[in-house]
């Protein structure tokens, strides 16, 4: 499981950076579409940590519950 958690982090790391160098790039661009690609980029940038914080605490407060509920039974 540790092991998981270690690429997932990776994964999460590496796309963040991929996203800010696509904001960044896209701030530079002179196209008609740069402007909506930054904006997508920003939100995106803005909305995975957010969502990842988010699924990371619903987990843990599960697995929390979880092993309440197998302490309770026995």
């Amino acid at each position: 499981m540790e092991k998981i958690k270690r690429i997932l982090a990776l994964t999460g790391a590496l796309l963040l950076v991929a996203l800010y160098a696509c904001t960044l790039i896209f701030a530079l661009m002179d196209s008609p579409a740069a402007l909506r690609l930054l904006a997508a980029s920003v939100a995106a940038t803005i909305l995975i940590p957010v969502l990842l914080y988010g699924y990371i605490l619903i987990a843990r407060l599960l697995k929390e519950r979880g092993s309440e509920d197998d302490f309770s039974d026995k």
